[in-house]
């Protein structure tokens, strides 16, 4: 899969990799933390810039970001609720549980953005509690844009440090997504 990110980062540029990172924040069939250190690879080899990597993986994440952020904002916390209680067991969530997640996320909803872009798993999810207590969203977009852009300029780093070594950093960081 790695020969097959980096020939397409190739043909496609800064677009390519902007592309995969949506993809990947809507439906994760290639995980972020295979395609930022690939397009850092790419830097060390002088093919991109580390900024505009950084730039194309922060921007593909933001707008992956966006469909779940208007899926929450549409359902609302009354549907979600209607959900749960009609399927919640099966789920394994309760009413209590979603109340309680609102509350915590009305608390701390800009940081709680903020942070979850950093944690596998949950970088894609935040953005529905996000849309669903009804976050501004030019707050949304600022909390998500911060954090992506760390996420993104952190594994192009690794991508970059590494050098050839770069499937490293995939061994380890894939499996511990799976796990998080």
């Amino acid at each position: 899969m790695a020969s097959w990110v980096i020939a397409f980062i190739s043909s496609a540029g800064y677009w390519g990799i902007l592309l995969l990172m949506l993809v990947e924040n809507v439906f994760p069939p290639i995980p972020s933390e295979l395609i930022m250190p690939l397009a850092g690879f790419m830097v060390a080899q002088d093919k991109l810039t580390f900024l505009g990597t950084t730039l194309a993986g922060m921007a593909g994440s933001v707008i992956g970001a966006l469909p779940f952020y208007y899926a929450g904002k549409k359902l609302g916390e009354e549907r979600v609720k209607r959900f749960v209680d009609r399927n919640g067991r099966w789920l394994t969530v309760s009413r209590q549980d979603i109340e309680r997640a609102s509350r915590w996320f009305h608390k701390h909803g800009g940081i709680a953005v903020l942070l979850c872009r950093l944690v596998p798993g949950v970088r894609s999810l935040i953005s529905v509690p996000a849309g669903i207590t009804g976050m501004n969203f030019w707050q949304f977009l600022a909390y998500t844009s911060i954090g992506t852009g760390i996420w993104a300029g952190l594994l192009a780093y690794l991508g970059y440090a590494l050098g050839s070594n770069f499937t490293k950093v995939a061994e380890y960081l894939v499996p511990v997504s799976w796990i998080v």
